[in-house]
């Protein structure tokens, strides 16, 4: 009886650990799609300097949600932190409209991962 409530408890503990840690990536997943849109908006009006402040946090969220993300959910969050980065890179060259074409992409991407 001693044995099955300690393995009761632990399984309890682990579906605790899992289901938080897809609140945690939800969490992220919602912050980072909220900059990288941010980010486009910023572009789009012509401003590098806060698109690349927008994207380097959605870049940390993105990051962040891939760590606990699953299959293909995971693929998007990759796939947008590359976006990310791309944006960055380009944002900080004063190319604006090259780097929100990587934001839209990214968003696209977290959407997907969203789903």
């Amino acid at each position: 009886m001693k044995k099955s409530i300690i393995a009761f408890a632990g399984l309890l503990l682990l579906l605790g650990i899992f289901l938080n840690t897809e609140v945690l990536a939800e969490d992220h997943t919602k912050a980072a799609l909220e900059h990288a849109s941010a980010a486009v908006s910023e572009g789009k009006a012509g401003k590098s300097e806060a698109l690349v402040e927008h994207a380097k946090l959605a870049m940390e969220h993105t990051l962040a949600a891939a760590i606990v993300a699953k299959s293909i959910p995971k693929g998007h969050l990759d796939a947008a932190a590359k976006e990310l980065q791309e944006s960055i890179d380009h944002g900080n060259l004063g190319h604006a409209e090259v780097a929100t074409t990587h934001a839209e992409a990214a968003v696209e991407h977290i959407k997907a991962a969203g789903q």
